[in-house]
């Protein structure tokens, strides 16, 4: 079993990724994002952000094609390091 991020723990993320993540909700700009699935694997895709949203005290990511991430498992967005990877 993996740790960190994996966990069922939910870990904030900063900010000025929320700003981040807010500009590419509003442009529709296509992003590569990696991401931990729940089975701890890593994965990329080529997607748009469609919606942001918290539920029961956790922040999720919905993508363009039906995916919902919680946002502390995303691990970069186009290269950029969004959640801690302890």
């Amino acid at each position: 079993m993996t740790s960190g991020n994996a966990s069922n723990a939910y870990q904030p993320v900063r900010c000025e990724i929320h700003r981040m993540l807010r500009e590419y909700l509003t442009s529709a700009r296509l992003a590569e994002i990696v991401y931990r699935d729940d089975a701890g694997q890593i994965q990329t895709t080529h997607d748009i952000i469609r919606d942001l949203f918290s539920r029961a005290g956790q922040e999720f990511v919905f993508l363009g094609r039906g995916h919902m991430v919680r946002l502390d498992h995303v691990l970069t967005l186009d290269g950029t390091a969004v959640a801690s990877t302890n």
